[in-house]
Parts: C-alpha cells; sequence; structure tokens
C-alpha cells in the first residue's frame, strides 16, 4: 500500500437536525443517497451553474465532513453560513489540518472510501490528520492517470461547470434531486447535451511543459494544460475540437511538444467526431 500526506486539505464539520436537509437542497451531490464510510466529490454552484467551491463530502456520526483545500475552507464556510438562516444546523471548522491517503489496496475497516477514485477504478481511502508522510508526488501522478480534476490546478473556481470537470461521471451530480443553486443551468445542459468541454488526459513522449500551456490543434486553441506530472497531464479540452483533430490526423501540440490526448475510460466519453468517423 502507498500512501501521501496533503498537507493543504482542510475541513468543515455540518452538524443538527437539518443538516442533511440543508446539504441536499444546496450542492450538487446526493446527500440523501450517501453511502456510509465514503466519500464522493461535490460543488456548491453560482446561480448560473458554474462551480464556486469544489469539494468531497461523506457522512459522520453527528453530521457530515468536507473536505476541501485550504484556500476555499474560509470561504465556503462562510457561504454555508449564509445559506444557513434558521435552519438547525451547526456549522464548525475542524481544527485538524491535512489529509492523509492510502491506494494500492483495499481500504481497512473505518476508512473513509474516495469514491472519484473507485468510479476510476482505484481504490484509494482517506483519513483526516496527518497518519503518514508519503509522496504526495505520486498521488499527484495517480489523480492524473485517474482523470480527477482539482480547482486551483486543473481550473478556475468560477470558470467550469460541473460536466466540464466530470461531475456528472463521477458521483458528485445529481439529476434525480430536487433543485439546488445552479440546478436549472446543470439539467438544460445535460438534457440537451451540450457540455463541449471535458476532462482529459494528455501524454507526451518528453516531459510535459507546465501547467497552464496552451493546447493547440493546426494552430487553434483546444484547451490547457491543468495538473502535470512528468508527461502526463490533465487538460479540460473542447471535445468537438479534439475530436476534428483526430479524425482528420491534425497533431496536437501541448506548447512545441507533440501530445496525445483521451478521455478517461471510465467515464464511456468518446470524442464527438472520433465517434461519427469510426468504422462500423
Amino acid at each position: 500500500m502507498t500512501h501521501a500526506y496533503l498537507a493543504t486539505r482542510r475541513l468543515i464539520h455540518v452538524g443538527g437536525n437539518d443538516a442533511r436537509d440543508f446539504l441536499h437542497a444546496l450542492i450538487t451531490t446526493d446527500v440523501e443517497g450517501l453511502p456510509d464510510h465514503e466519500a464522493r466529490p461535490g460543488a456548491l454552484l453560482t446561480p448560473q451553474g458554474k462551480i464556486l467551491f469544489d469539494f468531497l463530502i461523506w457522512k459522520v456520526q453527528d453530521g457530515f465532513v468536507i473536505e476541501t483545500d485550504e484556500s476555499q475552507r474560509d470561504a465556503l464556510l462562510k457561504r454555508l453560513t449564509m445559506y444557513k438562516l434558521r435552519a438547525a444546523v451547526v456549522l464548525s471548522a475542524l481544527p485538524e489540518e491535512g489529509v492523509t491517503v492510502f491506494w494500492g489496496a483495499e481500504a481497512g475497516n473505518g476508512a473513509i472510501v474516495d469514491g472519484g477514485f473507485a468510479k476510476a477504478g482505484i481504490a484509494l481511502s482517506r483519513t483526516i490528520g496527518r497518519l503518514a508522510e508519503g509522496d504526495a508526488s505520486a498521488y499527484q501522478a495517480l489523480r492524473i492517470a485517474a482523470g480527477l480534476a482539482v480547482s486551483g490546478e486543473d481550473f478556475a473556481l468560477q470558470d467550469a461547470f460541473p460536466h466540464d470537470v466530470l461531475l456528472d461521471k463521477s458521483g458528485g451530480l445529481s439529476f434525480k434531486k430536487g433543485c439546488y443553486v445552479g440546478q436549472e443551468v446543470v439539467s438544460r445542459m445535460q438534457h440537451r447535451g451540450t457540455a463541449r468541454r471535458r476532462v482529459a488526459t494528455v501524454t507526451a513522449e518528453s516531459p510535459l511543459p507546465a501547467s497552464g500551456t496552451e493546447i493547440t490543434a493546426g494552430g487553434k486553441p483546444v484547451g490547457t494544460l491543468g495538473s502535470v506530472s512528468d508527461n502526463s497531464a490533465l487538460a479540460i479540452v473542447r471535445i468537438d475540437r479534439v475530436g476534428d483533430a483526430i479524425a482528420h490526423g491534425v497533431p496536437l501540440l501541448a506548447g512545441e511538444t507533440p501530445v496525445s490526448i483521451m478521455l478517461p475510460g471510465w467515464t464511456g466519453l468518446t470524442f464527438p467526431a472520433e465517434a461519427e468517423g469510426a468504422e462500423p
């Protein structure tokens, strides 16, 4: 089993008699359907349907724990407090700093299974606090291989829809529950099939350039590198433009570096032009 300590992760506790209903009517995750001992990805959206905060959420005996980046924790707590109004909900920042993740074997009893990694076929569990040091860069490489994007590294907050970062595929976006903030826009994208930006894995035969490097096809932009680990990276790309380039044999470049771009296999997604031009 391999492990890593993620020092910048922070935690919020949501308790009280109304905690479940409060969160269920506010965030993208199906809070009522959360399994025991499993963290699911989620987001709090703007009214326009873009991601304002991204996080993981799981059940505990007295409510729920939300795990997010330290850069978001205080602002997220303030926003949740604003929405609380008179609901019987108690919100607090937990004192523990960081999260330890373990992978490479089945999670032990009591561990919090990461549902996003599970969707990608990877057994990874999370535990609050520093249980071991480990190699954070190995976790980064694993996250890239799984196709799981995070804000600040792969996309900017208030600049991406949940579909862009695969929340509709990773268990972080419910289409069966009632209204939540931004739900109308997200549902319209789902039913009309208008999602054109998706997280993809980018690979090259040599080390990739830095995060933020533009990806082009025939001189036209198709996306931007996000998290980078040696010759692998994540990028949010225009799937119609990448599909067209693949179908017509147009080279894809990250800066000057030739790259291959694939959609994570576990999503079941295909590039539009590639699918249309495939052999019967």
